[in-house]
């Protein structure tokens, strides 16, 4: 018998048990669409990130308070970054073209009866520069406005269409903490960046933020939550960096641990690389376990399958089928439950990646290579799992196969 003849005879028989068939390939059918679903969705995270990345710069660092090691600074080190830290390090740093201190907190922004909860950011005229923040309309915070502490705002574009809807916001009054402050521009849609909507933002100037907003919160001077600073080009971030901490070590008298942190926004994706590669080989392993079920399912049903077909099995061989006849065609069987459990695994794990690019801000990705790898597993799993039972009819006498019917 030829390979053709046992694929139509293998064919014939999985039709004649459709539902039984059919819920064999289940397992298959969701270990596969886990698999393509996961990878995908991991480059597509990894893929957003190195977007929101690149349009920081590649010569951007950022200096954040507190030990970044989780570890306890000594009690007499300063517990945070302060406006005189920022202003050192924009006169005594060579390698750094820009600095832009920043304060930020959660606050409610309210227009009439519109109100809307946005991230309040007090900062300088380079905030817009070094964190590539382009005006739609209006104007951006200038040093006159810093320097008299005046109460204006920048506001992003959801926050716009929130309070203001389609008209325009330019000159109107805001209420930030039951204080006025005069919309001076709106920002172009920037997007999330590490799951912060950078659209649901309210600028004003540090200054302001400072004096009439937080208050005097540090001993030191002007309590930071971060400082954006621009390096004059992608060879000088390694020297900026090694400048600015030591800098903050002299300034704030360290001699042990850092109560501070500087980070560059290649180091912010390496790490969101590792994470996202690390969750996503997690998630592949996870996946690949129903694969490895689904295979034992396929495995069960087989040689169920031999046991039903003792009759078809002792006759065949009386009339000379051989014992590779019957193996492939057991085989056979075994091989196309799992490719065609795969292929339908497949696609349907693209239409998962189709409805999360919808509904997401995440472009996945339909890899080939993932694909070809998730098709040759489902081929790997049917022929593993099918030899068993396909050993198991092969080996059957005949006369004791027909006798037990």
């Amino acid at each position: 018998m030829n390979f053709l003849e046992s694929f139509k005879m293998a064919t014939a028989m999985l039709a004649a048990n459709k539902l039984r068939t059919s819920l064999t390939m289940l397992g298959i059918v969701i270990g596969n669409a886990s698999v393509i679903a996961t990878i995908g969705i991991g480059q597509g995270t990894q893929k957003l990130a190195n977007q929101q990345l690149e349009t920081l710069g590649p010569n951007i660092l950022f200096v954040m308070p507190g030990n970044q090691q989780g570890r306890r600074t000594t009690l007499n080190l300063p517990k945070t970054l302060v406006l005189e830290d920022a202003k050192a390090i924009a006169s005594q740093v060579p390698s750094i073209k820009q600095v832009a201190p920043e304060i930020n907190q959660r606050q409610l922004i309210s227009y009439g009866n519109q109100k809307t909860n946005a991230t309040l950011s007090g900062t300088t005229p380079e905030f817009s520069s070094v964190r590539n923040f382009q005006i739609a309309t209006g104007r951006f915070i200038n040093e006159i406005d810093l320097k008299r502490n005046k109460r204006v705002a920048v506001i992003g574009s959801e926050v716009s269409n929130t309070l203001f809807k389609r008209r325009s916001a330019i000159g109107e009054q805001i209420r930030i903490k039951n204080i006025g402050f005069q919309v001076i521009g709106v920002l172009e849609p920037k997007g999330s960046f590490f799951g912060t909507n950078q659209d649901e933002t309210v600028l004003i100037p540090l200054t302001t933020m400072a004096y009439q907003i937080v208050g005097r919160t540090s001993p030191y001077g002007v309590q930071l939550s971060v400082i954006h600073i621009e390096a004059k080009d992608t060879d000088s971030v390694r020297a900026a960096k090694f400048q600015i901490e030591n800098l903050l070590r002299l300034r704030h008298n360290i001699t042990n641990e850092d109560d501070f942190g500087v980070q560059t926004s290649k180091q912010m994706l390496s790490i969101v690389g590792n994470v996202t590669s690390a969750l996503t080989l997690m998630l592949v392993a996870i996946a690949g376990i129903s694969l490895i079920v689904g295979g034992i399912g396929v495995m069960n049903i087989m040689l169920v399958s031999v046991s039903e077909r003792t009759q078809e099995i002792g006759l065949r061989k009386a009339l000379g089928a051989t014992q590779s006849d019957i193996l492939i065609q057991f085989l056979i069987e075994a091989v196309i439950i799992s490719l065609s459990g795969g292929i339908i695994g497949i696609l349907s794990g693209v239409s998962i990646m189709a409805l999360v690019g919808l509904i997401t801000p995440l472009s996945p990705v339909v890899s080939s290579g993932a694909i070809l790898l998730s098709l040759g597993i489902s081929g790997g799993v049917g022929l593993g799992f099918g030899v068993l039972p396909a050993r198991r009819a092969a080996k059957l006498d005949p006369i004791v196969a027909l006798r037990s019917t």
